[in-house]
């Protein structure tokens, strides 16, 4: 009960060897293969995409690109390092651009702790400057009222002598208006 294969099975298998042998012709040559050598597009979909590239057809003809043809062992090591050594230089960027990060917010912070010590600062001086002025202030008011009085009672004291005819002191007016009294 073998079922038969269909006629078509051996024309994919064959297709399929044929796009094969192009694609290990094309990385044996390192050159691209272009579709004068193909016959549809669909033989193109086995030609890797890095092959078509530029890029690496011209590395591949330069004497590193030859060497390195020429030593596949090594082709692979170096490969396979560059693979594996993404993930930590990856970790080693983020880690430079993180650190660059905390120290620009670093920096922010600081800023904004030595803006805001300034600004405590700069209200202590003023409450105390404000004190300072109060006192100063009452100081001054306080000086100004005694001054203004002592000036009022030196300057009556020398005008109340002009006033009285006699001559006399007032003090000396007085002690004979109240002696006068006891005579009495």
């Amino acid at each position: 009960m073998a079922k038969e294969e269909p006629p078509s099975t051996s024309k994919d298998l064959q297709e399929l060897q044929r796009k094969l042998s192009l694609l290990i012709a094309s990385v044996q040559s390192n050159s691209k293969v272009t579709q004068a050598n193909s016959s549809t597009w669909s033989d193109m979909a086995f030609t890797p995409a890095l092959l078509l590239c530029p890029q690496v057809v011209s590395f591949m003809k330069s004497p590193v690109g030859q060497y390195l043809d020429r030593h596949p062992f090594l082709t692979l090591t170096l490969l396979v390092f560059v693979a594996l050594s993404a993930v930590p230089v990856g970790f080693f960027l983020l880690l430079v651009v993180l650190t660059s990060l905390a120290a620009f917010v670093g920096v922010i912070l600081l800023e904004g702790l030595v803006i805001s010590v300034g600004g405590l600062a700069l209200l202590c001086v003023l409450c105390g400057l404000g004190f300072v002025s109060l006192v100063m202030s009452g100081t001054i008011m306080v000086s100004y009222m005694v001054i203004s009085s002592l000036i009022n009672y030196w300057f009556s004291l020398r005008l109340l002598p002009q006033h009285n005819s006699s001559g006399d002191c007032p003090l000396a007016v007085k002690s004979a208006h109240i002696e006068g009294l006891y005579q009495e």
